[in-house]
């Protein structure tokens, strides 16, 4: 299992603080980096500015990206990973509130892997975040590069 971050995409800091809970309680030790719109994470994503220094900044192994954020939205971070060569194959799971058909559609046709709406009940939330922890990270098997 890669133990490089895992990129969380969330503008809201409760959400933030359960994921954090959720991986420590299921014991998933890669890195949790947070950023809060989608232009941080499109920097982050593409080792612009502050995460230029990529010994420092490591590529995720998986992108959490919210769909509702200030900035730049989840469909357009989406669009940008998938536009370009060295981006195009990192898993990004959209975790959202959104239960729209068109929400779900539209991430699936900019190519998301998953989509899973962010349970309301906290415990469902947690369950939730361990379940896509372990897939992404322990039973899925990546492309090389």
């Amino acid at each position: 299992m890669s133990n490089r971050p895992i990129l969380l995409v969330e503008d809201n800091p409760d959400d933030v603080e359960l994921t954090r809970i959720a991986f420590a309680e299921a014991k998933i030790a890669n890195p949790l980096h947070v950023v809060g719109n989608g232009a941080q994470a499109l920097d982050y994503l593409f080792g612009r500015g502050e995460w230029a220094d990529r010994e420092r900044h490591e590529p995720p192994s998986l992108v959490l990206l919210d769909l509702n954020m200030p900035r730049m939205d989840g469909r357009e971070v989406l669009q940008a990973i998938r536009g370009d060569a060295a981006t195009r194959s990192l898993p990004v799971v959209v975790m959202t509130t959104s239960t729209e058909p068109f929400d779900v559609e539209a991430c699936y046709s900019l190519g998301a892997n998953s989509y899973i709406r962010k349970p309301v009940d906290f415990g469902q939330f947690m369950w939730a975040v361990k379940q896509v922890g372990m897939y992404w990270l322990v039973l899925n098997h990546p492309r090389e590069g």
